[in-house]
Formats: C-alpha cells, sequence, structure tokens
C-alpha cells in the first residue's frame, strides 16, 4: 500500500511541474503567434479550413530519436514545441458542442506523467491554452471522435504529406494516426496498391495554396522576428571571431566546428540552424561538406566556415573563408578579394524593389570577369563550375527560409554568399588548386537599402588576418594527450 501511495505521489508531483520555470524568456509571445493565424486567415479563400501538421518525430536507432525540431509553419502560427499535434484554422466561425463560436482549433499531447519522468515536460490542452492562448485545445487522441463536417467546406488547404511518419503502436493519439484520422475524414484518395500515380484529389482538397500564403507570411519579418534574428546571427559572428583567434595549424575540422558550437551554446542557442560545414584545403570545394574529418589542416591551406546558430527557432546563415597561417598567400587573397568584391556589388543593389536575379547577376558579372583577368576562364561569357550556387535565399525560422523570391522588399532577411572553388585538376595552373572561397552575410531589406546584420566578424583579407593575431582564451586550453590517457591492456 505504501509503494502504491509513493507511486501516486510521485505522478502528481510530476504532472503538477508541467511548466519548466527556468525557461528563457524572450520566446516570441502568445499574443504574437495569434495575430500571425490572423494574418494567415485574412488569406484564406471563402468557406474555407486550413489544416498543419506537427513535425515527425525522427528515429536515430533503436529506441533512441533524433533531437525533436518543430515545423517551422507550425512553430511560426502556434509556438507549440511539442510532437504529435494538428491545427485547424478556418475562415469563418465555426459551432462548437456548446453552441460557441471559434475559428481555430489544436489537438495536442496529452499529458503523461511516466513519458514526462523520461522525455520532459508536456504542455498538455490546459497548458495549450494557459501558455500559448487557444480557446479550444484539446488532447490528440480527441481528433478521431471529434465532429468537423469537412465536406461543407469549399477548400480544405494543407501540405501534402510524405508519407514517411513511422507508426507507434502504443500511442493512439501520434502523428501517424492523425494523419490518417484527417485523411479518413476528407476522404482522401488513397494509392492503389498496384497503381504507380496517385489518384488526383477531391475536388475541395487543396495542397498548393498555403505554400504561396506561407511564404508571403514569413518571408517578411516582423520586429520581434527581426530581434531574434539578430541575436542569432551576433552568436554566429562571435564564433567566427572566436574561431579566428585560436586558429592554428595542426587544429582538426572537427576541432574548429567544436569552438564554433561552444560559443553557440554559451550564448544559449538551441540548436544548429544546419549542419556545421568546416572545410580546409579541397574540402572546401564541396559545397555543403559536413563530414569535418580532417585531422590536421595544413598551413598552406584556406579553411571555408559555413556556420549559423539557431536561437529560439531563427537561424543564422554566415560563412567565413580563412587562411590556417593566419595570412593569405598572394594566390588565395586574389581569389578572396574577387569573392569579396562580388558580393560587394550585389550588396550594393540590395534594397526594396531590387529583382533577387540582379543580386546573382551582379556577382557573376564580377566574378567572371576576374576570373579571366586571372586566367582561369578564357572568356567571361564562358560556362564553369567555379561558381556554381545562387547567391541569395531567405533567411527565418529555416536556413532557406519561405519567402517570394521576385523582388526584394521591406523586412525581408536574405543572405548574399558569392563563392570560387577551384578543384584540383580544373585549371592550367595548379597554383589554383584546392582554393576555395565563400563570404556569406545576413542582411535586413530597410525601407531605401539594407542593413548588414552580420558585420562583427571581420570581411577583408587585413581585417582577417589582424584578428587571427588577437589572443584567444582558448590558447591555455590543453587537454590530456589521449593516447598517454588510455587505460593500459
Amino acid at each position: 500500500m505504501k509503494r502504491i501511495l509513493c507511486f501516486c505521489l510521485l505522478l502528481c508531483g510530476i504532472a503538477a511541474f508541467a511548466q519548466n520555470p527556468n525557461m528563457p524568456t524572450d520566446f516570441l509571445s502568445k499574443e504574437w503567434h495569434k495575430e500571425r493565424r490572423q494574418k494567415l486567415r485574412e488569406k484564406l479563400p471563402a468557406n474555407s479550413v486550413a489544416v498543419f501538421f506537427a513535425n515527425a518525430v525522427r528515429n536515430r536507432s533503436n529506441d533512441v530519436d533524433y533531437v525533436y525540431h518543430q515545423d517551422p509553419d507550425f512553430m511560426y502560427l502556434t509556438g507549440y514545441r511539442e510532437a504529435n499535434a494538428v491545427l485547424l484554422i478556418f475562415k469563418d466561425k465555426q459551432k462548437g458542442i456548446n453552441s460557441n463560436l471559434y475559428d481555430e482549433i489544436i489537438f495536442v499531447q496529452p499529458r503523461n506523467a511516466i513519458m514526462e519522468m523520461w522525455t520532459g515536460r508536456r504542455l498538455g490542452n490546459l497548458g495549450t491554452k494557459e501558455q500559448l492562448g487557444f480557446e479550444q485545445a484539446f488532447n490528440n487522441t480527441d481528433f478521431k471522435d471529434y465532429n468537423i463536417d469537412f465536406s461543407s467546406f469549399d477548400q480544405i488547404l494543407f501540405l501534402d504529406f510524405h508519407n514517411d511518419v513511422r507508426d507507434d503502436a502504443r500511442d493512439k493519439g501520434d502523428l501517424y494516426d492523425l494523419i490518417e484520422q484527417f485523411k479518413t475524414k476528407v476522404n482522401y484518395p488513397r494509392k492503389d496498391a498496384l497503381s504507380v500515380q496517385r489518384e488526383q484529389p477531391q475536388n475541395n482538397l487543396n495542397t498548393k495554396a498555403l505554400i504561396e500564403m506561407m511564404n508571403d507570411l514569413r518571408g517578411i519579418k516582423t520586429k520581434e522576428e527581426i530581434e531574434l534574428l539578430r541575436k542569432a546571427v551576433t552568436i554566429s559572428c562571435i564564433g567566427q571571431v572566436e574561431v579566428m583567434k585560436a586558429m592554428k595549424p595542426g587544429m582538426s575540422e572537427r576541432e574548429v566546428q567544436g569552438i564554433h558550437e561552444f560559443v553557440f551554446k554559451k550564448y544559449q542557442a538551441e540548436d544548429l540552424g544546419y549542419p556545421s560545414i568546416v572545410g580546409g584545403g579541397h574540402n572546401g570545394c564541396i559545397l555543403h561538406y559536413i563530414d569535418n574529418y580532417k585531422p590536421a589542416l595544413s598551413s598552406k591551406e584556406l579553411i571555408l566556415m559555413d556556420l549559423g546558430a539557431e536561437y529560439h527557432g531563427y537561424t543564422a546563415d554566415i560563412t567565413r573563408t580563412i587562411p590556417v597561417s593566419g595570412k593569405f598567400s598572394p594566390e588565395q587573397k586574389q581569389i578572396y578579394d574577387l569573392v569579396l568584391a562580388a558580393q560587394e556589388e550585389a550588396m550594393k543593389i540590395c534594397k526594396p524593389g531590387t529583382p533577387f536575379s540582379d543580386l546573382y547577376s551582379a556577382t557573376a558579372k564580377v566574378i567572371n570577369k576576374g576570373l579571366k583577368e586571372l586566367n582561369i576562364i578564357e572568356n567571361e561569357t564562358d560556362r564553369h563550375l567555379y561558381y556554381p550556387h545562387g547567391c541569395c535565399h531567405h533567411i527565418g525560422l529555416a536556413v532557406h527560409d519561405r519567402g517570394n523570391y521576385d523582388v526584394l522588399q521591406e523586412n525581408m532577411a536574405i543572405t548574399i554568399e558569392p563563392g570560387i572553388y577551384i578543384q584540383e585538376n580544373t585549371t592550367k595552373d595548379p597554383k589554383w588548386w584546392g582554393i576555395a572561397v565563400r563570404i556569406e552575410d545576413d542582411y535586413l531589406i530597410t525601407k531605401n537599402g539594407c542593413e548588414h546584420l552580420s558585420s562583427y566578424a571581420p570581411r577583408t583579407t587585413e581585417a582577417i588576418e589582424a584578428m587571427m593575431k588577437q589572443p584567444s582564451p582558448l590558447d591555455k586550453f590543453i587537454l590530456p594527450d589521449l593516447e598517454k590517457t588510455l587505460p593500459k591492456n
């Protein structure tokens, strides 16, 4: 009897401790998220409903999952950071069970004392009402029997499914079940086992319109979002600066990555915006190089470092390329200065009304002219792979955030990131081989131009070399020799 009583008291104690008292206080407010839902509602067509699902839990191996990351659209509209949830936003008022009117409803993970003891606190439906400001919030297990006549809507808007969600048979309200229940409710066309092509959606199912609507909303940042982006960008820049100070020949790519990410954590950035790219020498020519395995960087090499801290969901995207030795060689400096000139040319026209395509054209024109002058290409019109990517994208709740790519508008947050990558055996003169340079900065489009958000991290060769002469607090951080420290057989 005592054991049962103690167990019950334990469960009650866990259940009462739902709200984490140690959470940061600068998250976006529930009023902000509610206003975002209203902005979407204003875009919805007449007699329609928009449906959003939380992100899936991804399994790493056996009973270990990857750290959960919320779907950016879901985060934007709700502030809810847990899995296994579905949100419905109605264009018009709906009549509830007790004849009360509502225009949005969310179904979330229920409280579960045992699960919370293992995997962390849950808001539950009551916590979602209190902390996130929803008047209509229910447990996800209620969704199956909740009576919504989807056939009465002219349009049901949602993002189509990729069929990559695992079914947790123990949880009858998990994301897999929510999706299956939704498909049944809306008469979603099922794929025939013998058919290669899926049937066309039913007349009132619309899987396209929300993309454009969310691009319109998320592409223009509010002042609250801009403040979070400033923090993410500044944290990322500090990481670049501290690596410049600490860089020495013989360091590994992984060690460089660790310094960046330590700085991110020091400033309470919860996550990385994307896998860290740290490429020394020829590895820098691999655009999305994330192995970061090279054990010892040579004094003759450049190291390309593309990393972004994610702060409260908002991510920076900063790239710096620096000489491992602390001083650029003549060839490295020539390529670096060419990339920098290309970036600055795009910065000159970075303002409202400028087509996105003009930014790339400005960088490509400078790079092609410079490559010809260096005899790396024969003609400025030559097609080549020395600059194989675009130069600009939105940043925000994703590193390649939602947004439109027609013309720049005030309060867009974007990158400008030209680069030159010279792989081995691609030029007649081998002195260029293995030189890879990318310079990537983050910008806020203002009323008459742009604000350079990432200016804290040096960009010119002179400023980088000067920073690399500065002492580092890590100079005295010397760990034991691993081989000597291993236990003896």
